[in-house]
């Protein structure tokens, strides 16, 4: 067993970069104050979850942050948070990088999980299969906080709104979503428009019709089009993304861009996809994912149409809170139970409070910093730039200060 001693310490950690082909090669160990290693480096894990969790350090033994807190749950966690989701930690804290689009998905609900999890474990499906689709029983509501220029994808546009940016744009499939939508501008119609085109990628004319498309698209840009942006968006990713009618589908989709500090969230069946930009990404601790397209991975259409909520909606900001003399302190709250994120501009003139209770997780990202946890017998911890560190529930109180940039999970 663990000493107890442990939990009343910040712990420094250790975390996995994740190599998706889409990922930067250069923001994150910028970020990190490294320097880059030419290949892409997507995603930085910062949490429990099992494909990847955080290690530190105690008593000369590497410890992965799941052991931790499954042998402690309530000195890590603290009762609330342990009652409230067992021995887990119930966020996932990410540094996502991306250098070229991420595929078009959409995440279960929790229902939609457990149910979908225990399907494929009865059908028999290991873990690692590239035919499973739900990776374990929970939902994955998230949020991205902008660190650069952030682009992306969500939520589906209002069937007039899809049928104004489609005329006028030639080919079968776009042919095939005027239709369904022209038929039912309701969410049968929608979903058959959708549908439409997450099935034409099993075709043989898939890629010479998308073709047809963007020649059409190519010239409404060149004289002058309306939808620009839009037009723009099907290009780009046609490009990275040959013969895939998921580039296509962005025309239903709504387009947004976040300016550094700004935020999206992503609530459960909402069709999205991140497209280029550096940021802060925080969600329930889990690995589902339906993909709808823009991936050489598996597409599971029938599961993927079960979880998507094909109404109308605009990409939702969350509520974000100020304090500190300075404005300096930014707190984001959804409307899920699992997390909540801290950031914080600290400079000498003035400590900041973090989160007092739960399990916290802490990023520097910039300068050098000094955590001061009250039940700490071993007084202030330094933090530089790139360095993180899980805060047991048993540490108690935290205050930052010095002068740097650093971000804080935390379960609200």
């Amino acid at each position: 067993m663990l000493a107890v001693a442990q939990f009343h310490e910040p712990l420094l950690l250790t975390n996995t970069i994740q190599r998706y082909d889409w990922g930067s090669v250069e923001a994150i160990p910028h970020l990190l104050g490294a320097d880059p290693d030419g290949g892409p480096q997507a995603e930085l894990w910062l949490g429990a979850h099992t494909s990847a969790p955080s290690v530190s350090v105690i008593e000369d033994e590497d410890v992965a942050l799941d052991r931790l807190v499954r042998e402690a749950p309530v000195q890590t966690l603290g009762h609330r948070v342990a009652e409230q989701f067992g021995p887990r930690l119930p966020y996932l804290l990410k540094i996502l990088a991306a250098g070229k689009a991420l595929s078009l998905q959409v995440h279960p609900s929790p229902r939609q999980a457990r149910e979908g999890f225990a399907r494929e474990n009865k059908a028999g499906l290991p873990l690692s299969s590239p035919k499973r689709s739900f990776k374990d029983d929970q939902h994955k509501p998230e949020m991205i906080v902008a660190l650069s220029q952030f682009e992306g994808l969500a939520g589906f546009r209002t069937p007039r709104t899809i049928l104004d940016v489609l005329d006028g744009l030639a080919g079968d499939l776009v042919d095939g979503v005027r239709t369904a939508l022209l038929s039912d501008r309701g969410h049968d119609g929608m979903r058959e428009a959708f549908n439409r085109l997450l099935s034409a990628r099993a075709s043989d004319a898939c890629a010479a019709d998308i073709q047809v498309t963007l020649d059409s698209v190519r010239a409404r840009l060149a004289a002058g089009s309306p939808f620009e942006r839009a037009d723009r968006t099907v290009i780009d990713l046609a490009e990275q993304h040959p013969g895939d009618p998921g580039a296509i589908a962005s025309l239903m989709l709504n387009r947004f861009s976040l300016e550094p500090g700004e935020a999206a969230f992503t609530p459960a069946g909402v069709v999205h996809a991140y497209l280029s930009g550096l940021g802060i990404e925080i969600m329930a601790s889990s690995d589902n994912v339906l993909r709808a397209g823009l991936t050489r991975k598996l597409v599971d259409e029938e599961n993927l149409v079960a979880c998507t909520v094909f109404s109308p909606q605009q990409p939702s900001a969350p509520q974000v809170t100020t304090s500190g003399s300075r404005g300096q302190v930014h707190t984001y709250r959804v409307p899920v139970t699992e997390f909540a994120l801290t950031t914080a501009d600290v400079d000498p003139a003035e400590a900041v409070t973090l989160p007092a209770t739960g399990p916290r997780i802490l990023l520097c990202l910039a300068g050098e910093l000094k955590l001061d946890a009250d039940r700490s017998k071993e007084g202030p911890q330094r933090l530089l730039q790139g360095e993180s560190v899980f805060i047991p529930h048993d540490a108690g109180n935290l205050t930052l200060s010095g002068a740097g940039h650093a971000v804080c999970a935390w379960v609200p």
